[in-house]
Order: structure tokens, then C-alpha cells, then sequence
């Protein structure tokens, strides 16, 4: 058996040491007790809405498993529930997994199966495991029971064989109104797990299909569906988070009695329609989710926070969603290095929001470039230099990497510099530019404060004068002083939008409503500042999506919707250090 490097596609790293945990050791006995000559896994996501940063650990574990044991990866929409789906759904999601490094083997489509689905149905009828009930939700919740107590069995649940096939071909032609007629499985009303209480294998639903037109009226149900399309498509390992525990019971009802593999009639035709198949009887195999404090994943109240303009869209960079992380400046190296640290457990646990934090800066330390901006800007004339003096001073592009190169950066007698590097009356243990001080202009040398312009109570500028004995190459250049600042050029520098984001919620579970308040209550109302600040004309230049460090300030990223030269705009990604940590 060869284990392949789980790095993702394009990536060029050196394979990585194999990883360890339960699902993968799983995997390892199985195609060592020769079970699968391949191994094949799916993610089978439903096109409801925008995938989350919750969707990225199964795409890395799905992707992640086929890559490390030289198998494949489908990805397969499970559209079978039209009324909620839409195919920007299934575009964004197509996007998105492209953009976490990873490609699929097949895509495919729930509703691809839609003839196999019903013929399994009928098999299931033929077999005396289903039967057409009539009665509506409502009885049906009625009828299931309690934790405590069994179920009862529905009145319709002995019907006969022909009965059950004449009315599920009805059914099927469209005779029925919504909700009037379900086929239930026929299991036990008295099993402990609710689940096996004759679920609902089809329901009725005269809704347009945006696959299928309207050709069926009736839709299967998640469970029967999920399961006979991983047995389809020869699934050898279906992962799945834990909530689908206590389903796995019926997943493998479903597979067994249908049973795919010895019957090719209910298939056969697939492959006629490009569809090539080799049922396998899968195995479902459930992980902890991936939980972030300070954060809601929660399909229904991201999109309540979409549809209630609490956030500007699906792709805001405070959302979890991937669209939004993206624009966020969050980097897909990022993401993948969390789902490693995170790792794959049984055990639900919620992860500290720095944790993200720290797998941002980890990678952007080591990848993005350096550039110098300005944020709250404060003029720093430089006053023994000529009013019209210009120079352009080498800067690297990265101070730890001498590949990322250098670049011109200009400089001239006015400058700005950040108002907070300033103090008038400083406070104990400050050292940055004070009156009467000496501080270093990064890349430049050293400059004494001679002088403060204020206009009532307000600095507008500090006059200074440049120590000609500190620039580079001079015999004073390693005279020490104890503060460093950053600075652009005034004359040369671009001003830019700048979006200062943080976390969404200052509450860390904002699901919490134990005080009565709920998740719109914790909104962080300073999650998103905007500012004019000034950029060297280098950082103005990058194309979107270019991730940068503006140094001593953070990491930011040249907006993917809205930046270009002729007007910058950056999203700050992450600060460069965590900012809720508590003090010790």
C-alpha cells in the first residue's frame, strides 16, 4: 500500500509524514484486510447556501483521504430538496473547493439518480420493506413516539404489495397534492433509535427541479438518498459528522436491503448516460465538526444576517463563509493548516478563535510581502532637507526571504507617519518620537524632534531633523535608539480605503441565550472600520487578492471586488497580534 502526501493540489512541498488518526487507521485495516482494492470518498454537499469555514475541515478530510491513499474524491450536490436550492449554490461551492487547492474526481448530482432512487423504491415495496402512508406530519410525529416510549404502527403500514405499487406509480405520475402521501420504510415502531420508527423514504412535492425540470413530482428523503448514491458511486468511506451518528443505523438499512451490488437492474443504465458506477456497500464513518467561539454557522441565521443587512452579503469578510474568509485576506494554506492542528476526533470541542488567528499569521508571516502604509496619518517634516529632495531607498520585500526580492520605496522631506508613534507628553515606557527625542525612521536613519506644529489643542506636525551620520552605509548608521517607526513618503504616497475588520461577535458563543439575549444582541459594533490612510505606491500596484503585511500594522489584502491602482482598497486580514487575549 502507498500513502500519498496529503499536500494539495499544486502544492510542492515535500510529502508530509504520514498523519494519525482514528478515521485514517480505519481506512489503513481496511485495505490492509483487502476490503477495497481503492479507496473512494465523496463531499456531498447540499446547494442551500454558502459553504462555511465548519465545511472546509470535511473538505480537507474527504479530499485529504483520497489524496493520502491514491483514491478519489467526487463531488456530488445533493439536490433533493429543490425549493431550498439554487445553482449560484452550486457555482460558489464549485469555487470554493477549487480554491482550498482541491479537485474532483466526478462531479456529480444527487438528482443524476433520481430513476435508480424510485427503482429502489419499488424494489423496497416488492420486498414487503415499504409502504405508501397517508397520514399527514403531523399524525406522523404523533404516531413516532417518545425517548421513552415506542411508536405505534401506522394504520396504513399492511397494505398490500399491489396497493403500495399502484399508489406509489400515482404518486410518481403527480395524482397527489403536496404532503398528502409519504413512502414510509417499514422497520420497527418500538426501536430505541427514533430513526428506525419507518422513516420516510419519499415525500410529494410538485416544485421545479433546477436539474430536472418538472419530472418528478416526488423527492426522496436525505437518508435514502445520501446512502444509495455513496453505494452508486462505489463509495468506499463515507465521512460524516457525528450528528449523522445515530442515522448510520438507517444509512446501512438503506444500502443492505436495496442492495445495489446484486442487482445492476436498478443501475444499469447509468453508464448509457455518462454516469460510470460500481456499487460498493460504503461505510459511514462520523467526526467531530469543526467548532470556532465567537462565530455562528448556522445556516438559517447566516442567512438571516444576509437577508437582514446585518452584514453586507454572503462574501462580507466578518462572515465564516469561505466567499467571505476569501475576501478576508484568509489564505487556503490557512485554512488547511487548521484542519491538520484541529484533527480529526470523536469528541466535540469548541476551538478558540485565535487559534485561526494563529494559522493566518503563520502563513502570511512566511508568504506575504512587506509594505508601508499610514493609517492615521500625522505630517513628520524633515526639516535640514531640501524642499524638493526625492530619493528612492531598497527595501526587501521580506525581511526572512531574500527570493521575494527588493523594491524602491521614495523618500522625501515630508512624511507621514502613524499619530500613535507621536507622543507630546509621553506616559512611562514609551518609546517612540517624543520632543526633544530621537527615534529611527525604518530604512532611513535617525531623527530628533525640534519642533511641534499644533493648531489649539490638535498636533498637525512634527518637525525633525535627520542625522545624516545614521544612513546606511555611514559610520553612525548602528548608533541605538530605542524606538523604531514605519513612515510613507507625503508626496508620493496613494491614499487608500483601508477596512480595519475584527470578530463578528464580542460574545464567545453568541448562541448562548441563556440571559435571554440572542446572537444579533453580540454584534460587534466596531467589527468593521473604515479609514484614509497612505500607502507606498508599491502597495497600490498589486493586483486583488494580493495578501500583504503592512509592517508594524498588520496583514491586509487588496480587495477582490473593489481594489485597483487608481483606488486602493484593503481588507486588514489579521492583526499581528491577537488583540483578545486576555491580560495575565
Amino acid at each position: 500500500m502507498i500513502e500519498h502526501s496529503s499536500a494539495a493540489a499544486g502544492d510542492s512541498a515535500a510529502p508530509e509524514p504520514a498523519r494519525r488518526d482514528f478515521v485514517r487507521e480505519i481506512v489503513r485495516a481496511d485495505l490492509a484486510a483487502g476490503r477495497h482494492n481503492a479507496i473512494a470518498t465523496r463531499f456531498p454537499p447540499e446547494p442551500n447556501g454558502y459553504l462555511h469555514i465548519g465545511h472546509a475541515k470535511a473538505i480537507c478530510l474527504d479530499f485529504g483521504i483520497a489524496a493520502e491513499f491514491g483514491g478519489r474524491c467526487n463531488l456530488r450536490f445533493d439536490d433533493t430538496n429543490p425549493a431550498r436550492e439554487d445553482p449560484e449554490y452550486v457555482e460558489a461551492i464549485k469555487e470554493d473547493v477549487r480554491w482550498l487547492g482541491f479537485e474532483w474526481d466526478q462531479l456529480r448530482h444527487a438528482s443524476d439518480y433520481f430513476e435508480v432512487f424510485y427503482r429502489s423504491a419499488i424494489r423496497l415495496i416488492q420486498t414487503g420493506h415499504a409502504f405508501v402512508c397517508d397520514l399527514s406530519a403531523e399524525q406522523v410525529r404523533e404516531y413516532r413516539g417518545t425517548l421513552t416510549e415506542p411508536g405505534r404502527e401506522s394504520p396504513f403500514r399492511n397494505r398490500s404489495v399491489a396497493e403500495n405499487l399502484d399508489l406509489f406509480a400515482r404518486m410518481r405520475a403527480g395524482e397527489f397534492a403536496d404532503g398528502t402521501r409519504t413512502l414510509r420504510a417499514k422497520i420497527d415502531m418500538a426501536s430505541g433509535n427514533i430513526n428506525l420508527r419507518d422513516p420516510a423514504l419519499y415525500r410529494i412535492k410538485h416544485v421545479e427541479h433546477q436539474n430536472t425540470g418538472s419530472d418528478w413530482p416526488i423527492y426522496p428523503m436525505y437518508d435514502f438518498a445520501h446512502s444509495l448514491s455513496d453505494a452508486i458511486e462505489g463509495i468506499t468511506h463515507s465521512l460524516c459528522t457525528l450528528e449523522f451518528e445515530d442515522h448510520r443505523p438507517l444509512y446501512d438499512w438503506c444500502v443492505d436491503r436495496v442492495d445495489l451490488v446484486n442487482h445492476p437492474e436498478l443501475w444499469d443504465f447509468l453508464p448509457a448516460r455518462g454516469l460510470p458506477t460500481a456499487p460498493s456497500k460504503p461505510r459511514q464513518i462520523e467526526f467531530s465538526r469543526l467548532n470556532i467561539n465567537y462565530t455562528v454557522m448556522s445556516k438559517r441565521k447566516l442567512i438571516a444576517l444576509v437577508g437582514e443587512g446585518l452584514v453586507d452579503g454572503w462574501d462580507d469578510p466578518r462572515m465564516p463563509t469561505l466567499q467571505g474568509l476569501r475576501r478576508r485576506g484568509v489564505t487556503p494554506a490557512a485554512l488547511r493548516l487548521l484542519a491538520e492542528r484541529v484533527g480529526i476526533s470523536k469528541q466535540n470541542s469548541v476551538i478558540d478563535y485565535s487559534v485561526l488567528e494563529g494559522c493566518i499569521r503563520e502563513d502570511l508571516d512566511a508568504n506575504a510581502q512587506r509594505r508601508l502604509a499610514v493609517l492615521d496619518p500625522l505630517k513628520l517634516v524633515v526639516v535640514n532637507l531640501d524642499a524638493d529632495h526625492v530619493e528612492s531607498i531598497a527595501f526587501p520585500n521580506h525581511p526572512k526571504n531574500e527570493a521575494f526580492g527588493t523594491r524602491l520605496v521614495p523618500f522625501s522631506r515630508e512624511l507621514w507617519i502613524e499619530r500613535e508613534d507621536f507622543m507630546e507628553t509621553p506616559s512611562k515606557g514609551f518609546h517612540r518620537l517624543v520632543p526633544g527625542g530621537e527615534v529611527r525612521l525604518r530604512g532611513v536613519g535617525i531623527v530628533r524632534c525640534v519642533d511641534v506644529v499644533k493648531d489649539g489643542d490638535t498636533v498637525t506636525a512634527v518637525h525633525c531633523t535627520l542625522d545624516a551620520e545614521t544612513r546606511h552605509g555611514m559610520p553612525g548608521a548602528d548608533r541605538k535608539v530605542k524606538g523604531t517607526i514605519h513612515w510613507v513618503c507625503a508626496k508620493h504616497a496613494i491614499a487608500a480605503e483601508v477596512r480595519l475588520y475584527d470578530r463578528l461577535f464580542t460574545a464567545a458563543d453568541p448562541d448562548d441565550d441563556s440571559d435571554g439575549k440572542t446572537y444579533r444582541d453580540h454584534l460587534n459594533p466596531d467589527s468593521r472600520r473604515r479609514v484614509r490612510g497612505w500607502v507606498e505606491p508599491a502597495a497600490a500596484q498589486v493586483e486583488t487578492e494580493t495578501r500583504l503585511q503592512f509592517e508594524r500594522t498588520g496583514y491586509f489584502v487588496a480587495d477582490r471586488r473593489e481594489h485597483s491602482a487608481a483606488h486602493p482598497v484593503f481588507n486588514r486580514t489579521v492583526t499581528l497580534r491577537d488583540t483578545w487575549a486576555k491580560p495575565k
